[in-house]
């Protein structure tokens, strides 16, 4: 999956592709969110903080380390 660079404390790259949400930290670890919506996808990457967004995001939703 291709991910962006983003600005974030904790987070290194997002990426999302077919309703997953990849994302890279900064200490190396990549983890998916599995059944994010591009919706969700996009509210998240336009949100005021990623940290709080993802947060929320995996409170609902089903993630694994890569």
């Amino acid at each position: 999956m291709q991910r962006q660079y983003v600005s974030s404390s904790r987070m290194r790259s997002v990426g999302w592709a077919n309703n997953t949400l990849e994302i890279e930290f900064k200490d190396g670890a990549v983890y998916q969110y599995h059944g994010v919506t591009e919706a969700e996808y996009r509210d998240f990457m336009n949100s005021s903080s990623l940290g709080s967004a993802l947060s929320r995001l995996d409170k609902i939703h089903p993630y694994n380390r890569v």
